[in-house]
């Protein structure tokens, strides 16, 4: 069932026009729309849409929405279809309001798949929509479809109305000879030509030109060019222009974007580059630009993270006529049923003028007519076109409606309501994280026959500061070992490995000996290996020891994080087994699970184990008291796997799992009080890979990536709501086959590294760093390094930890004797005060700020050599990270 939480509305007012002219057409980050997560599902739609009011867009969820498109009559109608075969309208409420949870209208199911859709330009309620090989037109007021449209090939892949509403445009696929059959359908009365279009069948757009007669094609060649064709309907055998943009993959992840102005001699065409990969693009209609300040248009790019609204205006000091000619107007020209019928009324054109603007109904299909007048404001008028518009504030905080659903709230001139808005939440100081790929001087390449199936409860292979040990595909367990310090391009030939025996199940290094590597196998032994301190010269052929217990096959090892010569480890005989790794034998054994175990924790004191199982629960051992669990509690309800770990101090759990729709959570517990089920429960994604979780105990950060997922998630978790605070997640063009984190002190503090990862793919080890965006990098910055855990050496032997001793580590200091910590800088006088903007806007009229804006474009103009004011400016503000020295 399609869920309305599978699309996000934003109001057009938390995306301000951007003061830049089309030749520096982004806007800053500050008039982003951000906190987006947009959805990476690859579909015929273009995933953002706009009306007059509201940005809908598609973002990550469980549900795919293919196509989405806003009535050109009702900015608060919209229509959506999904791979669930139907299309849903719904009537959107005003802003402040809550979202609605039916739709007001279902159309279909189809017969598949409906991949396409589009409001009619000219009649209320019409809607197209392409599903498989046919196009169906329906009336969305009396739900039922007026004709259904087949003289298709092959799949449609994208519909479009001509201006004047007579004609209907498609492209398919064909499967003979990989063409794509653009076609032109006149819907009364029903006659139909097409033609072959693109040689390539990937993907295909179509475009009319206005009311006209020539609509525009864009495809692939035959060798994967991104070209464009224009043609004449009305001599429909060629096409009358044919030119290659680029050469491109396809899809939506694009970084340039193109500009066209088509003549019949030749077009002129543009390009700019943008600073992030497009998800989407939608034109934000003619009557919601401010024309007061000459823009003529706006496109929102859809990113990962962001909406980037780049706005085009012309440098003028008031509304131009020539600039602005009549567009259509908010007001039908007909109804469904009459433009059927053969009434082929054209919409009325309106100014945009804002002192002879119309008053604008709403006309929505979905109310009766006493209703929808009864909802018409008494003076609705286009508010960013009225005088004074630029004077509108914005709410700062989104309204939240279920999962993934945010509607954001706008108001013109005066906030809105505060009953409506939540309280202003806290931010993480990590929330600006940066992760970058360290230079590929330090990978090492030419990695050969990796092994990528381990089992899902394994990390798939294991780091220290030193070396990496990583299993091969083979049938006799090898082990490639490869020293950190030497990196380069591997040999052609073979390299030395350790020769296992088995087939490996989980494999870890001792965090106190990093010689010291133990194996876990298949046929439930566990073997222990030394390394020799310059790495593997020969193959290892036999093991130091090998720890016999486990009935079945082994699921994880972890080593004890305090106390030597403690390890742990999981079985398919569904016990826990601590052992003794001096004396070379099972010292503990933990029962009470009634599945299979997926996850094993130590807490930070090294006096508690957590598990977390495929029979839905978490449970709380105290091993040194008792084999029984001391609290068990509810876990994911997805028995597709998970992991867990301990965080706040060794205070809370969060475990990663799946719910019974198989969408990747976030569940964190208060280890106190398990049985109470979880604090709180993010929803993430929908991925077949368990998230694993690696937990830094100095900033509270935790990072969360899969085996094959190409995002690593970054939160900072916090004890009290809305404990996950967001922070930016570090993307890769390709998926890794794993992602572990190095100690602490393998960080480069003078760079503001907090985390060191190393990234596993196919054929190479990458490093990653993540650091923190500061100005002040010659201060030492200690609110990002309290002193750390000296976690590579035992806090206690074995025999004590085992008779009931605890111990802790001590700490250790990151600041190099050369820097000073940035709390005890001195504090500098600030080189240019921050005056809200109100300030401004209450000092100066509309005619005083053009005048300003104009002469300074024209001096900037006159002087080319002068810098641009952002360039004496680097990294975030400095009032929002000095404001941390005291944090």
């Amino acid at each position: 069932v399609l869920r309305f939480r599978a699309l996000m509305i934003w109001l057009h007012g938390c995306f301000p026009p951007s003061p830049h002219t089309a030749s520096l057409a982004h806007s800053r980050p500050s008039r982003r729309g951000g906190d987006v997560r947009a959805s990476s599902v690859t579909s015929c739609g273009n995933h953002i849409k706009s009306s007059c009011r509201l940005i809908a867009f598609n973002a990550d969820s469980a549900d795919v929405v293919t196509d989405l498109d806003f009535s050109p009559f009702d900015p608060l109608l919209l229509a959506t279809s999904s791979a669930d075969r139907t299309v849903k309208v719904w009537h959107l409420p005003e802003s402040g309001q809550d979202l609605p949870s039916c739709p007001g209208v279902t159309l279909g199911p189809e017969g598949c798949q409906v991949d396409a859709l589009q409001f009619h330009p000219t009649a209320a309620g019409v809607l197209v929509s392409g599903a498989g090989r046919v196009a169906k037109i329906w009336d969305v007021a009396q739900q039922k479809a007026l004709t259904a449209l087949d003289p298709h090939g092959d799949l449609i892949q994208s519909v479009a109305w001509k201006q004047d509403g007579a004609f209907l445009g498609t492209s398919c696929k064909v499967s003979l000879g990989d063409m794509v059959g653009p076609m032109v359908i006149a819907v009364s009365p029903l006659l139909f030509q097409s033609i072959q279009g693109h040689e390539n069948n990937k993907d295909s757009r179509l475009l009319w030109m206005n009311a006209s007669d020539y609509i525009l094609s864009v495809g692939f060649s035959q060798v994967r060019e991104r070209e464009v064709k224009l043609w004449d309907t009305r001599k429909f055998s060629s096409s009358l222009i044919s030119f290659v943009l680029d050469t491109s993959s396809g899809g939506s992840a694009f970084r340039s974007r193109h500009g066209l102005e088509l003549h019949l001699c030749s077009p002129l065409v543009t390009q700019c580059l943008t600073e992030g990969k497009s998800k989407g693009a939608a034109l934000v209609p003619k009557l919601a630009l401010d024309v007061m300040s000459c823009e003529v248009l706006r496109v929102l790019q859809l990113t990962d993270g962001f909406i980037v609204p780049i706005s085009y205006t012309v440098p003028r000091k008031e509304f131009h006529e020539d600039l602005f000619p009549d567009s259509s107007g908010p007001v039908p020209a007909s109804s469904a049923q009459g433009w059927w019928a053969g009434d082929n009324k054209q919409v009325e054109k309106v100014s945009l003028n804002p002192a002879r603007r119309p008053r604008q109904p709403l006309p929505s299909c979905l109310m009766p007519r006493a209703q929808r007048e009864e909802l018409a404001p008494p003076d609705t008028e286009q508010p960013n076109t009225r005088p004074g518009a630029a004077n509108r504030s914005v709410s700062a905080e989104p309204s939240r409606v279920g999962g993934t659903l945010l509607v954001w709230a706008l108001g013109w001139g005066k906030p809105l309501t505060p009953s409506l808005l939540s309280p202003p939440g806290p931010s993480s100081k990590f929330r600006h994280t940066l992760g970058t790929l360290l230079p590929r001087s330090t990978h090492i390449t030419n990695l050969k026959g990796l092994n990528l199936t381990t089992p899902g409860e394994s990390d798939g292979f294991c780091a220290n500061q030193h070396r990496v040990a990583i299993p091969l595909l083979s049938a006799g367990g090898q082990v490639a070992i490869l020293e950190l310090s030497k990196p380069g391009r591997l040999p052609d030939t073979a390299v030395p490995t350790i020769e296992n025996g088995t087939p490996i199940a989980d494999l870890c290094w001792d965090p106190f000996d990093p010689q010291r590597l133990a194996i876990a196998g298949e046929d439930a032994k566990i073997r222990l290996w030394r390394i020799p301190p310059g790495g593997l010269q020969e193959t290892l052929l036999e093991p130091n020891a090998v720890l016999r217990g486990h009935t079945e096959k082994i699921y994880s090892i972890r080593f004890h994080p305090l106390a030597a010569d403690i390890l742990t480890s999981s079985s398919y005989d569904m016990s826990v087994r601590i052992w003794d790794l001096q004396a070379g034998r099972e010292a503990l054994c933990l029962r009470g699970h009634r599945d299979q175990i997926f996850s094993l924790a130590w807490s930070p004191d090294g006096r508690k184990l957590a598990t977390v199982s495929k029979d839905g629960r978490v449970r709380i051992y105290t091993p040194r008291r008792s084999p029984e669990p001391e609290q068990e509690g509810p876990g994911p309800e997805g028995g597709r796997g998970a992991r867990l770990v301990w965080v706040c101090g060794g205070h809370h759990l969060l475990v990663s799992g799946f719910d019974s729709r198989s969408e990747r959570q976030l569940y964190l517990y208060d280890a106190a009080a398990l049985t109470a089920g979880p604090l709180s429960v993010l929803s993430l994604d929908v991925a077949p890979s368990t998230l694993i979780p690696f937990y830094d105990q100095d900033t509270s950060v935790v990072f969360l990536t899969g085996k094959g997922d190409t995002r690593v998630f970054v939160y900072e978790l916090i004890p009290e709501a809305p404990f996950f605070l967001e922070c930016n997640s570090f993307m890769s063009s390709d998926p890794h086959k794993g992602f572990l984190f190095l100690p602490k002190t393998e960080c480069d503090v003078r760079e503001v590294e907090f985390a060191r990862a190393v990234r596993l793919r196919q054929s190479s080890i990458e490093p990653v760093a993540f650091r923190v965006p500061r100005i002040k990098k010659e201060f030492f910055q200690d609110d990002i390094y309290p002193p750390t855990a000296v976690c590579w050496e035992p806090a206690l032997p074995a025999t004590a930890w085992l008779v009931g001793s605890d111990g802790q580590h001590r700490k250790l200091s990151l600041q190099p004797k050369d820097m000073t910590p940035v709390s005890a800088a001195p504090q500098d006088v600030p080189l240019r005060k921050f005056v809200p903007a109100s300030h401004y806007l209450e000092e100066k009229s509309d005619e005083q700020k053009k005048e300003e804006l104009l002469s300074a474009m024209v001096a900037k103009l006159g002087n080319r050599d002068d810098p641009l004011p952002q360039d004496s400016f680097e990294g975030v503000d400095e009032a929002e990270w000095v404001g941390l020295r005291r944090g």
